[in-house]
């Protein structure tokens, strides 16, 4: 008897991993995997320090993807699909991840200011960015995952904190808004379905600091590819974008050949395809 016992806690323990939002591999969850384009999870990032892999997750359902690096606390990319938006303001408040706290805690992302009350004493900020790291930090709140490519509720789970960076903020309130305002007309107009990617390149050593401490990375470059595909799922445009995260205020169009080159120079190890195939017709 004592061994189909055994088999039933390994079994129950299994499914509770496949089952939470934080992750060994996005390929554990096919609803995950969903937000890249043929299932291809880039190689990109995958060896970073601390890595955490998040299926976002908000009213019981999965919205998008985020690699996680929980040393700079910044995301390293979020992925998701373009979906018109159908309207809807901004989310009120700022969410965090209880599984970077606890792994046994709930797997939906949850208000920091209410999660904080509902665990009295437990610090939430040893793994990931808080809402007071940004308060008076001089930046922005710079959402990866924009919530104009979304519709609700999809929209409201772009604002949770593993999706932000801190963004310098005349680049997230100009030259960068209108690229993403730029690529939801390009999808609507040529792609029956866009797979995205959006991601930042930690500073060597520009940090927002709270009391004397190293508390979230300030980013030297904000990133994003795309690969737009028809109603059959064939590649027909694809693209990519950088900017220097400073006053600057300019965004970069490349290809992804060219976002490929620039990604390398941050990378001790071959970039590889940020898309199946390189987003190309077979």
């Amino acid at each position: 008897m004592s061994v189909p016992v055994a088999l039933c806690v390994l079994l129950a323990g299994t499914l509770s991993l496949v089952e939470g939002d934080v992750v060994a591999n996005f390929e554990d969850i096919p609803e995950c995997v969903e937000y890249f384009y043929q299932g291809k999870v880039p190689g990109w990032g995958a060896a970073t320090p601390g890595a955490a892999r998040l299926c976002q997750r908000f009213y019981n359902r999965y919205h998008f993807a985020t690699l996680y690096d929980t040393n700079h606390r910044i995301a390293v990319y979020s992925a998701y699909r373009f979906q018109p938006s159908n309207g809807g303001g901004r989310e009120k408040r700022w969410f965090v991840e209880p599984q970077l706290v606890n792994l046994t805690w709930g797997a939906e992302m949850k208000d920091g200011y209410w999660l904080g009350k509902d665990h009295p004493g437990v610090y939430l900020g040893e793994r990931q960015a808080l809402n007071e790291d940004y308060t008076h930090s001089g930046f922005d709140r710079g959402h990866l995952n924009p919530n104009g490519h979304h519709a609700v509720p999809s929209r409201n789970a772009t604002f949770t904190l593993t999706n932000v960076v801190p963004q310098n903020p005349k680049l997230n309130q100009n030259a960068w808004v209108r690229h993403e305002s730029q690529l939801t007309d390009l999808f609507k107009a040529q792609c029956a379905q866009a797979y995205v990617l959006v991601g930042a390149i930690p500073s060597t050593d520009n940090w927002i600091v709270k009391d004397n401490v190293r508390r979230v990375n300030i980013p030297e470059y904000i990133w994003n590819a795309y690969c737009c595909v028809d109603n059959n799922g064939e590649p027909v445009r694809s693209g990519g974008a950088t900017a220097l995260n400073t006053e600057q205020n300019r965004v970069d169009q490349r290809s992804l050949l060219e976002l490929n080159g620039f990604l390398q120079q941050y990378s001790n190890a071959p970039v590889g395809e940020l898309f199946h195939n390189n987003c190309q017709a077979h």
